[in-house]
């Protein structure tokens, strides 16, 4: 199994743009879910998290400045990058979308390969990994493009769910995921596992950062999940 792709929310009330959006982001490899509206955003952030979210500014009922706003006052979704999207082109909107938290603005019409660009942007900040970019962490490194782990200059050999896993906790160092979110990033939302797999395969991934007498960076925390650091 790949690294499962990130996930991106579209919330566009026009139909045409919505399924724009939803061609070009599946071509470039990512998973996407779409709400025509401010309370189906808010329902599908809660049960999806997704890794970023692209937002326009106008929508009926509850509007793009609200749902960005209600997104960032939350501690569990604030982390969420947000695209807002926007034919408001006057200095003084891109502010307040921005001061409102939105991590970038873009102006309608808008060029299709430049919002990708833009996109990709932001995951490489929040989700490296998926980006094929180099992490590390005291002497691990891992190389997402070549797909290879090195500690203190050793070559690791990892399987690919113990890989997906590291890549995970190196992504956020010092973050405590429970079970239920690694079992989501590393396996997927459409993919049943029992929780206590996760646990086997955290115990094969210390075996293997161990193996040349390393000390044990993989962090338990009783009663929710664990930690890298």
């Amino acid at each position: 199994m790949a690294q499962t792709q990130p996930c991106v929310l579209v919330v566009e009330d026009e139909g045409a743009q919505r399924e724009v959006l939803k061609y070009n982001l599946e071509a470039e490899g990512f998973s996407v879910v779409m709400a025509e509206n401010g309370d189906e955003a808010m329902l599908l952030v809660a049960e999806e998290q997704p890794d970023l979210i692209v937002l326009d500014w106008m929508l009926p009922n509850v509007s793009g400045i609200e749902v960005c706003r209600r997104v960032k006052a939350d501690p569990a979704t604030r982390q969420i990058p947000i695209i807002m999207l926007s034919a408001r082109s006057e200095e003084v909107d891109r502010v307040r979308g921005l001061e409102t938290g939105a991590d970038d603005y873009v102006v309608k019409p808008y060029s299709v390969v430049e919002l990708m660009a833009r996109l990709r942007t932001q995951l490489r900040r929040t989700r490296p990994a998926t980006m094929g970019e180099r992490l590390s962490f005291a002497d691990i490194i891992l190389d997402a493009g070549e797909h290879r782990v090195f500690r203190g200059g050793q070559t690791l050999h990892l399987g690919p769910t113990e890989f997906r896993l590291l890549s995970t906790l190196m992504e956020k160092p010092g973050r405590v995921w429970t079970r239920e979110q690694l079992l989501d990033r590393v396996w997927g939302r459409d993919i049943y596992v029992d929780t206590r797999t996760i646990d086997v395969h955290v115990g094969r991934l210390r075996k293997a950062l161990m193996v040349n007498g390393g000390d044990n960076p993989v962090r338990t925390v009783r009663g929710t999940g664990y930690s890298l650091g």
